[in-house]
């Protein structure tokens, strides 16, 4: 029983530390996806040069969204014309280069190592842009979008058609601070935490059990900690292996990876392994759903390829500048709840968080979260509206002069 409510206090003690990040990350994604139209970004992607990948990138860092859900978007703007080196360009920055995830890093972990997931991701990308343009061949593309335009269901369907963007005409300001962009914001705001819910819980309570059940000498041999080369050539191959196994994604991998920098993991891995997020083995299977078995081995070649080397140009730039901390200063939060600046901001985040979740629950919220698995939107439809009912639809009636059903 005692190990039991250790592995419990650190759970609850790493929730409680990164609670105000992940409530603020959302809030700052929320804000600007009410005011970013989803057609607006399919547009924005229509090819792969640089200058389109950029711009891909910068929408996903955006568009924050969990790993089922930004894999699920990812298809969605294939299906509506979007190139997809493009795509997955957008799929990676909106997982792994988002503002909460590198603040609960740097919460966590040091702000070295969110300068490194920034640096790591943008290598990710250009990888994935070469060995794309090197390795794809027109015929396996025309066959993962015609297994595309069928349709078939993954997970997070009805959140990726979803388009919960204020409508109608005016300055983002303008927008922003109408009724409808408070509800918008609201709307984005608790869609993304139930997606990303499941999977926080899940990560936090795998590491608490590891944390507190498993010694570091396992960890320490694992890593080939203490052989300085092996273990910086070793962390960025098994990263991302560890991550696939652990079937945890997005932000709820990041107090997993506390726990294997404290083990002996090098630098890179812990870099490494973040990035795997995009390929545990549910997220696998709706690859092969969404493009065909034969691009989901692709995806899975050059997505692991890209990680590693990532993680080593991580490992020895960040290494060669002297920025690796020192994982002596590593420590899983595990001493709970405390006065100091931690539960003042998460006093202040929290009371906006219920302020935004009351407004979603007032404006049909209930209903949008029964439709987040949905189904795929049909990419017949000339207006770019999905068959899955919109935000929009799922709001009350009018609520005043704004324009708009319940936004």
């Amino acid at each position: 029983m005692h190990a039991i409510w250790h592995a419990l206090s650190i759970t609850g003690s790493m929730a409680w530390e990164i609670a105000w990040a992940l409530v603020l990350g959302f809030t700052l994604s929320a804000v600007v996806q009410a005011v970013v139209r989803k057609s607006t970004v399919v547009s924005l992607l229509g090819d792969a040069r640089p200058r389109t990948l950029v711009t891909a990138a910068g929408l996903g860092v955006a568009s924050s969204s969990c790993s089922y859900a930004a894999v699920a978007l990812a298809r969605s703007l294939f299906r509506k014309g979007a190139d997809f080196t493009a795509a997955m360009a957008f799929e990676v920055a909106s997982t792994n280069l988002v503002v909460e995830l590198g603040v609960i890093l740097a919460l966590l972990m040091g702000w070295q190592f969110t300068a490194a997931e920034f640096a790591g991701g943008t290598v990710m990308i250009v990888v994935l842009a070469v060995l794309f343009r090197v390795f794809l061949r027109d015929r396996m593309l025309r066959g993962a979008r015609e297994q595309a335009e069928r349709g078939v269901a993954g997970s997070m369907e009805g959140h990726a058609t979803m388009d919960m963007s204020v409508q109608g005409e005016g300055s983002f300001v303008r927008r922003l601070f109408s009724r409808a962009g408070f509800t918008s914001v609201s709307q984005v705001f608790v869609m993304e935490w139930g997606a990303i819910l499941r999977d926080l819980v899940v990560g936090l309570l795998i590491a608490g059990a590891i944390a507190a059940w498993v010694p570091d000498s396992f960890w320490r041999s694992f890593f080939f900690d203490g052989h300085p080369l092996l273990s910086k050539l070793w962390g960025p191959l098994i990263g991302p292996v560890v991550a696939i196994a652990s079937f945890v994604c997005s932000v709820g991998n990041v107090p997993l990876a506390v726990v294997l920098w404290k083990g002996g993991i090098s630098f890179g891995g812990v870099v490494a392994f973040l990035f795997a997020d995009l390929l545990i083995l549910p997220i696998l299977n709706i690859y092969r759903k969404y493009y065909g078995t034969r691009m989901a081995l692709f995806v899975l070649g050059t997505f692991y390829t890209a990680m590693v080397l990532a993680g080593y140009v991580v490992e020895f730039v960040f290494g060669g500048l002297g920025l690796v901390p020192d994982r002596a200063h590593a420590t899983v939060p595990d001493s709970g709840v405390s006065w100091d600046y931690t539960t003042w901001l998460n006093i202040v985040l929290l009371l906006l968080a219920a302020a935004l979740v009351a407004r979603f629950l007032s404006t049909g919220g209930r209903d949008m979260l029964r439709m987040m698995g949905g189904s795929p939107g049909s990419p017949h439809d000339h207006d770019g509206t999905p068959s899955t009912p919109s935000a929009g639809d799922a709001s009350p009636p009018a609520e005043g002069g704004d324009g708009t059903s319940g936004r």
